[in-house]
């Protein structure tokens, strides 16, 4: 697909959802930048990469289009960057992050949901379909099932299995501890690695009922996670008590061209077919716990 293909579709894509959109000019930058509305109302601006542009621009090009987009969500404007590479891999998955900051997903209440422990396939069946960057490995995982008596809170033109028991709506991953010495005693420290969705729906408190049952049974001290500066500034983070510690800096990956995989590094790739790309960076937040009973 050519870099015009890549915005044409995408903007095929806002037609069909109903959506109004219009370019914002701006001379000599990275991105294609649209402002996207409904019935008048701004709704976001989207950053369009393209690989073709990205292969002809500088570094600090980068770096202004990543601190235009901190800076509009900074005025109160919604602000994303979307990739071509991620556009043409993972199409659906996009879209339905997009859905969700656009209030068109399917919503399910977390209080319907029942949270349990959940074994590394499924945990990776569900995140290589519905995360963006897919799955690593975990030490934990834990899932939200949505029982077949609350199915009818789904609308009907949502496709899933209506025969099944029940439905897995949510997942979140953590991290081995990392364990600190402190004169008070030995600090433990996770990571919540990964966190997604069901497609094209948005589990209201599915974040939090998942960390609640987290850290009733693992009891940690502190619990860290980071922000795709991408995406956003991390509010939802901020909302549930963690709190911003630090920016980390753009990475930088090799893109294959083939598959649009993105790797660390470049063994066993074909040098004539890659690139090499870089991220926004991304927010460390931080929530210090006190210790919870582990039959709370």
């Amino acid at each position: 697909m050519s870099s015009e293909a890549f915005k044409q579709q995408f903007c095929n894509w806002l037609e069909a959802m109903h959506l109004q959109f219009a370019q914002v000019q701006n001379v000599g930058e990275l991105a294609t930048e649209l402002a996207v509305f409904k019935d008048g109302t701004l709704l976001m601006n989207i950053m369009l990469i393209t690989l073709a542009d990205w292969q002809h621009v500088q570094a600090q090009m980068w770096q202004l289009t990543v601190d235009k987009a901190i800076l509009l969500r900074e005025r109160g404007t919604r602000c994303v960057i979307v990739w071509e590479d991620y556009w043409l891999k993972n199409p659906a998955i996009v879209q339905s992050r997009l859905n969700a900051m656009l209030g068109k997903s399917q919503k399910i209440p977390a209080r319907l949901t029942q949270v349990r422990r959940i074994d590394q396939a499924d945990a990776a069946d569900f995140l290589q379909t519905n995360h963006l960057n897919g799955s690593v490995s975990a030490k934990s995982r834990y899932g939200l099932f949505l029982p077949k008596r609350y199915f009818r809170v789904i609308g009907n033109d949502f496709q899933f299995d209506d025969e099944a028991d029940e439905l897995l709506v949510a997942v979140a991953t953590f991290s081995a501890p990392r364990v600190f010495q402190r004169v008070e005693g030995p600090f433990r420290s996770f990571e919540m690695v990964r966190f997604a969705s069901l497609l094209h729906t948005n589990v209201s408190g599915g974040l939090d009922k998942l960390l609640t049952a987290f850290t009733r049974e693992k009891n940690p001290d502190d619990l860290m996670t980071y922000a795709d500066l991408e995406w956003s500034e991390g509010a939802g983070y901020a909302k549930l008590g963690f709190a911003r510690i630090s920016q980390t800096a753009p990475m930088t990956f090799i893109l294959d061209l083939k598959n649009m995989t993105r790797h660390a590094k470049t063994a066993d790739l074909d040098p004539n077919a890659t690139i090499s790309v870089q991220n926004a960076g991304s927010i460390k937040f931080v929530k210090t716990l006190a210790k919870h009973a582990t039959d709370a």
